[in-house]
């Protein structure tokens, strides 16, 4: 089955329980989409969000936004800046990594891009301590049952399509502590098989510890389609599977998410109005889960589903 065929199902079947578009306050004039997910530091919520104008791409900074009401969100004053886009955070013991895509230019135009990543204990001072692969994004890290910690890689180029037939792959890589994630750890990582089929592409956005060791991740999921007038539109879609890092198997791969799903609202360019990309999910209290993603690379959003790992183990 294709992945349009899934998408198919997916939008006959799904439950959406809330839908929200998130506001942000303190950015005038500027867009705020591809957070992270929201976290708990010092007794406060947090997301870091991914900041630019409409009319500009590839000049966008990562902020630091508080959560003042339902679904709304404010810069908060005098936090670090960062030059980077699409944030991520992990909590790796009592430390906080954030980590994003630093776009780097030659003589004016673009040239290429890293995974940057920053730790620190205080959330207002977090330092810079290594860089990813040339060209790779969606790397994210997982703590692991063992006390070690789980390395997701996305590896994409035009060699991947002809030898496995998707854009992209996601691998996975085991260290026993930060100081070991380099870049030739990170592209290094032995790929996880049977994820992407043909012409897609993807990754991880955000993994989760089960209490059964396995581990549970949100993602997002891809592939080209035309629009009624003919024109391409990259479909970006929020998917989640189960991972054991044990035998390497992966199962359980589901779409959880799509940009209908979420409010309307416009997109950053014509291509992008039918994208959803997942940021991951928060536990509600009454068992069901908050998925949050950037929409249209313009927007934000929150949407209310099931808890997608059941049968598999609780969040740790």
């Amino acid at each position: 089955m294709t992945l349009k065929q899934k998408r198919i199902e997916f939008e006959a079947s799904k439950k959406i329980y809330e839908s929200a578009t998130l506001v942000f306050h303190g950015v005038d004039g500027f867009d705020v989409y591809n957070i992270s997910i929201p976290f708990q530091r010092d007794g406060k919520r947090y997301l870091f969000g991914r900041v630019e104008r409409r009319n500009e791409w590839a000049r966008s900074w990562v902020r630091l936004f508080e959560e003042t009401g339902r679904d709304e969100w404010t810069v908060v004053k005098d936090s670090m800046i960062y030059t980077l886009e699409d944030p991520y955070i992990t909590e790796i013991g009592d430390e906080l990594v954030m980590g994003g895509t630093h776009v780097q230019y030659q003589s004016g135009k673009y040239s290429t891009f890293f995974g940057y990543f920053f730790r620190g204990t205080d959330l207002h001072d977090l330092y810079y301590f290594t860089t990813g692969p040339n060209k790779m994004k969606d790397i994210r890290l997982v703590p692991l049952a063992d006390g070690r910690i789980g390395v997701f890689s996305r590896p994409r180029n035009a060699e991947m399509k002809g030898k496995y037939g998707s854009e992209s792959m996601i691998g996975f890589t085991v260290i026993d502590r930060l100081e070991e994630l380099t870049a030739d750890v990170i592209e290094s990582a032995p790929y996880i098989h049977g994820i992407f089929g043909e012409g897609e592409w993807g990754g991880v956005n955000q993994a989760y510890l089960l209490d059964s060791g396995k581990i549970g991740v949100i993602g997002h999921i891809c592939h080209q389609d035309k629009d009624e007038s003919g024109l391409e539109v990259k479909v970006y879609l929020n998917m989640a599977f189960v991972f054991d890092p044990a035998t390497r198997e992966s199962v359980d791969l589901q779409l959880i998410g799509s940009r209908p799903c979420y409010p309307p609202g416009p997109a950053k360019i014509p291509h992008l109005v039918d994208c959803v990309f997942s940021a991951g999910i928060v536990m509600r209290p009454d068992g069901k889960a908050d998925l949050y993603s950037g929409i249209g690379d313009c927007e934000a959003g929150r949407i209310t589903i099931d808890y997608p790992f059941e049968g598999h183990g609780r969040l740790v």
